[in-house]
């Protein structure tokens, strides 16, 4: 809600203007070179600022998009780690009886069943971390906003100049 609100104002930055600026299209007869070019600049650096404030909120939601990519990452770790540590000691026993009837020993049924659970759920953790990471990897980092926003101001400026 609040970057909506944020953009929202940003779109409207002609209505936060002051009242004295006049339009570019609408040059009075009786100003002055100086007076103009004096206006000129002052529009450039309105239109400048407008850009950068585009910059920094389109930069905002990229850096919330990847903080919560980092914290599924996180929690899928956290999952694994957990999946890892818990039930891979009750799966490891129950698969161990498995190897029991196969005449092996006590301890090397054990160390059999332990290696079967933990690489399965090896396994399942770098699946979910690798999901997420491709998610985030087709995030694209260029603010395309700002960056059409400045081409059509630099070509505005070459037209003017």
């Amino acid at each position: 809600m609040i970057m909506a609100a944020t953009k929202k104002s940003l779109m409207n930055v002609d209505a936060a203007t002051p009242a004295t600026t006049r339009p570019a299209t609408m040059p009075a007869e009786n100003e002055s070179l100086p007076t103009l070019i004096g206006r000129l600049g002052e529009d450039i650096m309105d239109l400048v600022n407008s850009q950068l404030a585009l910059l920094k909120v389109e930069i905002r939601e990229e850096a919330n998009t990847y903080a919560r990519g980092v914290a599924m990452i996180a929690f899928g770790a956290a999952v694994a780690v957990v999946g890892f540590a818990l039930l891979n000691v009750a799966i490891a026993f129950a698969v161990s009886t498995l190897f029991a009837q196969a005449n092996f020993s006590q301890p090397a049924s054990y160390a059999l069943g332990f290696l079967v659970t933990g690489g399965f759920y090896l396994l399942v953790g770098a699946i979910v971390v690798l999901v997420v990471k491709n998610q985030l990897t087709k995030q694209n980092l260029v603010p395309k906003r700002s960056v059409q926003e400045l081409r059509k101001d630099k070509e505005w400026l070459k037209n003017e100049l």
